[in-house]
């Protein structure tokens, strides 16, 4: 069995990036959950509450899987490590927020650079704009640390993050279509759906991508309904999606019609909303569990609450969110 001291053997942060089939992920997942039952004071305690003696989960489809809700309460970390920096999730006013600890976060970097580069090829290819209220009013989004060093990596003088800037970003947008630049314009959707409204027009060298949702600023729409909007706005084919969280260090992205599609260190698996030890079958429509092995020093296997199905090949789509915060049925700790 490893021990936490044996993370500062670089070879298991190599680990998740040589994934290349069923085989190396499911080795790796039962090495992780190993590492983390013996090692992670908040999972071991999760385990022993469910009764779940380690010694007997021998499968990937065994493990379980750690409420999102406990990162709002306690430090999820292994032994031994230097939290270093955090990550932490926007929240109302008055709710208590997640924390994420980060020892590594070029293994963050490295993740989502990686990811980022298998569909969408080498950042320096693009313009790329992030129009990010909400997230950038406040300190240790995830998100806008991802869009800062994608934005970096462009090496492009006009890429840049906005601030209810529309006006200035239309006419960045502008300019970029004049040039035929191409470029990805990655926003939160309530912004998105302002800047259709303000200042509509073809993009045809752009790529729309919508992310984190309406964060009370407007209603809630399906996913349908918005993406139509966004299309008729900038004549547009399709509307991209990113797929994330504060509690994750691994992105999935959509291409269009909000199927996402994974890393090869990163499965979703579906569970029943009333049973959530119970794993339905793809197409059925249930609670999102993550295992995000890029996730080494916190907790690999995540039971968010999102609500979702799966595909045979993968794929998955977001559907909406449970009606309360604790996931039920899965609430041990997270009070």
């Amino acid at each position: 069995m490893p021990t936490a001291p044996a993370l500062t053997d670089h070879r298991l942060l190599e680990r998740p990036f040589q994934v290349d089939g069923p085989e190396a992920f499911n080795a790796l997942a039962l090495d992780l959950f190993r590492l983390h039952a013996a090692h992670n004071p908040v999972y071991r305690g999760f385990l022993q509450g469910l009764g779940v003696d380690p010694s007997t989960v021998d499968q990937v489809d065994r493990i379980p899987f750690l409420p999102i809700g406990v990162f709002r309460n306690h430090r999820v970390l292994l032994d031994g490590l230097d939290p270093g920096s955090f990550f932490t999730s926007s929240g109302t006013t008055g709710s208590v927020t997640s924390h994420h600890h980060v020892p590594w976060p070029e293994l963050y970097e490295r993740s989502f650079m990686t990811s980022f580069r298998s569909v969408y090829g080498d950042p320096a290819e693009w313009r790329i704009l992030a129009l990010l209220p909400a997230y950038l009013e406040r300190e240790g989004s995830s998100l806008v640390y991802m869009a800062h060093k994608l934005i970096a990596s462009t090496g492009d003088p006009l890429s840049d993050t906005y601030l209810y800037k529309y006006a200035e970003l239309a006419e960045v947008l502008r300019r970029s279509e004049a040039e035929g630049r191409k470029t990805l314009l990655i926003g939160v959707t309530f912004a998105l759906l302002d800047l259709a409204e303000q200042f509509p027009r073809p993009l045809p060298h752009t790529v729309i991508m919508e992310t984190g949702g309406m964060k009370g600023r407007r209603p809630e729409i399906v996913r349908e309904e918005l993406h139509r909007i966004l299309k008729a706005a900038f004549g547009v084919p399709q509307v991209h999606s990113e797929y994330g969280m504060t509690e994750l260090l691994s992105q999935a992205w959509s291409v269009g019609d909000g199927i996402y599609r994974c890393p090869p260190w990163m499965q979703v698996v579906v569970r029943d909303v009333n049973d959530p030890f119970n794993t339905l079958p793809d197409g059925r429509t249930g609670g999102l569990n993550i295992i995000d092995l890029a996730n080494i020093a916190s907790c690999p296997f995540i039971a968010t609450q999102d609500l979702g199905r799966k595909y045979a090949d993968g794929s998955f789509e977001v559907l909406g969110r449970f009606d309360h915060s604790d996931v039920r049925g899965c609430n041990l700790m997270v009070e």
